[in-house]
């Protein structure tokens, strides 16, 4: 009998810790795919560039789930499923919302809107998109209503593709003046995570104040009908200013740059408190099929989940609320926990890998993508240190052309210091794994410096989002 939600998944698996390891190891679903939008505009060092020189148009309309809550028991639902306070949550401001499970474990990270008195919008990544829907639908919030506008399908083969919204963001260092003129006169900058409204092509949109790229910028949303009309003006009018359209190939690097990491594995496969979840989870869905990549390789599944502090989210954690897993991070000393880091990778590895792609005789290294070298949905990769200790994960990977440097983000030890140098396990064990993503290969282990994150010096300075800086956030 085919399997009817996730927790039918495992248990088909073999049902233990071990067991869901090996599946998510060797997932047949490929590679991690940012949907549509088309791969380059013009090439990607060029527009990684753009981001840090000029100016830049993000198209987000298809990668991320939207999740539109409405009704007085919405902010509930909210509070009870988040470590961030809600109690400063006013209509036209947004809050990064990271929810954990019993055991204190990060699901996944997002953004929410509050876009009017009783109307809440979720964009982000389909874990936490699927513990807010749950929740919502099990939790006997009386006054709520759901609905969900997934993201696109990775491969549409020519079918039409059509979302509630686009989602644009114009970002770096001429970014504002794109804005203004586009709205034909001076607009106000808000704050960070403010929201309001501008004019594009004689149409007013919602905008939210934004720094992607390290200086001020705007995403700004509306009907899916609009999406090419406003794209074109967007376009238009930041030629004369170097603006450049990013494709899908170059967008997700640029996390490297910022600092965010956008895929733990959620911590939801074991455990009584998460069972009813997991049964109500599809059998095809993320959580069932997406992919655990990287040297790490563990007997538990739990050996990957993270905590809050562990990704940089220790400042959104508040004990002034209930909510699910509190009890869980109430017992944790953060002192205690990994960081989150930039790993600089050492130029001559690099070289050496690169070049076994020309070696006839010598070892092939895993593969390394330009510009993101990711090979899975969730990516743990060791960090080991001169005795050959682990003390952290290695993330998320790829190449910055604006720093002419392999990056990654990392989580390590707490007494791991900055400058220490490292090295990564690049490649999996044994060959590789059974997963559609992996060629046969060797491991390699990559020298790399422990370094500050955001790893670009603009947006150290320039950032007001507490999972990048030091900034505190409500």
């Amino acid at each position: 009998m085919a399997p009817k939600n996730l927790q039918d998944v495992l248990d088909g698996a073999g049902g233990t810790p071990e067991s869901v390891v090996d599946l998510l190891r060797n997932s047949q679903i490929g590679s991690y795919i940012y949907p549509v939008v088309p791969a380059d505009f013009q090439n990607w060092i060029k527009e990684q560039k753009a981001w840090r020189d000029t100016a830049v148009l993000y198209d987000q309309s298809h990668h991320m789930d939207n999740l539109f809550l409405k009704g007085s028991d919405a902010i509930r639902l909210i509070t009870a499923t988040a470590i961030n306070s809600t109690a400063s949550f006013p209509v036209n401001k947004a809050k990064q919302y990271v929810p954990v499970a019993s055991n204190g474990g990060v699901i996944g990270d997002g953004i929410l809107f509050r876009e009017a008195e009783d109307e809440y919008v979720y964009v982000g990544r389909s874990p936490a998109a699927n513990w807010l829907l749950f929740h919502g639908e099990t939790g006997g919030y009386g006054n709520l209503d759901i609905t969900v506008d997934r993201r696109s399908p990775s491969r549409p083969y020519g079918h039409s593709v059509s979302r509630e919204y686009y989602r644009f963001q114009i970002q770096g260092p001429n970014a504002w003046q794109v804005i203004e003129k586009l709205n034909g006169g001076p607009l106000e900058q808000l704050k960070f995570f403010n929201m309001s409204t501008m004019t594009i092509d004689g149409t007013t949109v919602r905008t939210l104040r934004h720094g992607m790229a390290g200086a001020p910028g705007l995403e700004v949303w509306g009907p899916y009908a609009d999406h090419d009309r406003i794209r074109d003006a967007i376009v238009d009018a930041g030629a004369e200013l170097g603006l450049v359209p990013v494709g899908s190939r170059a967008y997700p690097s640029n996390t490297l740059e910022s600092g965010w990491i956008p895929s733990p594995l959620p911590a939801i496969y074991t455990g009584d408190a998460e069972r009813a979840y997991r049964e109500w989870l599809p059998a095809d869905g993320y959580e069932a099929t997406g992919t655990l990549a990287g040297s790490f390789v563990s007997d538990t599944i739990e050996d990957y989940y993270l905590t809050p502090w562990e990704l940089g989210y220790g400042s959104f954690v508040k004990f002034d609320h209930d909510f699910i897993g509190r009890d869980a991070l109430e017992k944790i000393d953060p002192a205690t926990q990994r960081r989150k880091v930039t790993l600089a990778w050492n130029a001559e590895d690099m070289t050496k890998l690169f070049s076994s792609l020309f070696d006839v005789d010598g070892p092939h290294y895993k593969f390394f993508d330009l510009p993101l070298a990711n090979y899975g949905s969730a990516n743990y990769d060791s960090v080991v240190d001169a005795g050959g200790s682990v003390v952290g994960f290695s993330m998320f990977t790829g190449y910055s052309a604006n720093e002419r440097t392999a990056l990654s983000l990392a989580t390590v030890n707490a007494d791991v210091p900055e400058g220490a140098e490292v090295k990564v396990v690049w490649g999996e064990p044994n060959g590789g794994s059974r997963k559609a993503a992996v060629e046969p290969h060797e491991q390699m282990e990559v020298r790399a410096v422990v370094s500050p994150v955001p790893y670009s010096a603009v947006a150290r300075s320039e950032y007001h989002g507490g999972w990048r800086t030091g900034y505190k956030s409500a």
